[in-house]
């Protein structure tokens, strides 16, 4: 299963020794022991997924042996931190990051993923967005992304989760904003109706819609529907090449600052916006029109 793992396709991998493992601490060690083992002998090399280790919440005993055993190997390159709740929980991992072994061999930094599941976690929200290790980076690690885990988010406050999501869409639209305000990725939430290939694929336009750069899989019949949901449409990279064209002979020629293109008006903030399209459509490979 581990082995499988690396070939889904997924941009990265998250193991989990969480939720997904018993809570006793027989089956959290058998957990550690094989993942510690797979991840020695795995042959991960550049062209393998990004690989992310989803470690047991702080106030567990079975966080520190997680950071110790499992992020000790320099394969792993990310950790995401199950159940943070405010910044101080970070610089808790940050903390334990220094202190496994091997932390000074490590070239890069661990990017650091607070899985955001609770009311406190949201109403301390800019202050993890917000978070830098006290550490050199490469020693404490540095914030990547922020995670939203739904289902426990739900169980904490009691929200009723609908197929139209709308209890969620000030959560959702918080997380987004705060992710864009430090420079941070965010990840939107799991869809757990992984056998229903229009709802997931529903569910990835409206996370896009809302600003997500990306979502959580559960199963791997999940990931191509996300992976081409989360890239620009055909039709968004046509549109955004015809802008940073005309705008580019507008402000040669004509020294112009808005043009009209196919009945709408563009100008600055639409310029900015076809940019964005067009490199994250050069990032995942897809054709740049001429136009």
């Amino acid at each position: 299963m581990l082995q499988k793992s690396l070939g889904t396709g997924s941009d990265v991998i998250i193991y989990d020794l969480e939720d997904s493992v018993a809570p006793s601490p027989e089956d959290k060690a058998n957990a550690r022991a094989n993942l510690k083992k797979f991840l020695r002998e795995a042959d991960i090399g550049p062209n393998s997924p990004h690989i992310t280790v989803r470690v047991n919440d702080i106030s567990t005993p079975y966080f520190e042996e997680d950071i110790k055993e499992i992020l000790s190997n320099i394969k792993v390159g990310g950790v995401v931190l199950a159940k943070t709740h405010a910044a101080e929980d970070l610089d808790v991992l940050s903390n334990a990051l220094r202190e496994a072994p091997l932390a000074e061999v490590r070239a890069f930094p661990v990017e650091i993923i607070p899985s955001l599941e609770s009311a406190r976690a949201m109403w301390n929200l800019r202050d993890i967005a917000a978070w830098k290790s006290k550490h050199e980076p490469r020693l404490g690690g540095e914030l990547k992304a922020l995670m939203f885990a739904c289902e426990d988010y739900c169980a904490d406050t009691s929200i009723i989760r609908t197929p139209a999501r709308k209890e969620l869409l000030f959560t959702r639209s918080q997380l987004v904003i705060a992710a864009k305000a430090f420079g941070l990725d965010v990840v939107d939430m799991v869809c757990i109706q992984y056998k229903d290939k229009d709802y997931l694929r529903d569910e990835c336009i409206d996370g896009r819609q809302l600003g997500f750069t990306g979502k959580q899989a559960i199963h791997p019949s999940q990931v191509p529907i996300i992976q081409s949901t989360f890239v620009p449409t055909p039709e968004e990279i046509l549109r955004a090449a015809k802008i940073l064209k005309g705008l580019k002979n507008a402000h040669i020629s004509e020294a112009k600052g808005a043009i009209g293109i196919d009945g709408e008006m563009i100008d600055a903030p639409m310029l900015k916006q076809a940019e964005q399209i067009i490199a994250i459509a050069e990032a995942a490979n897809l054709t740049i029109p001429n136009v």
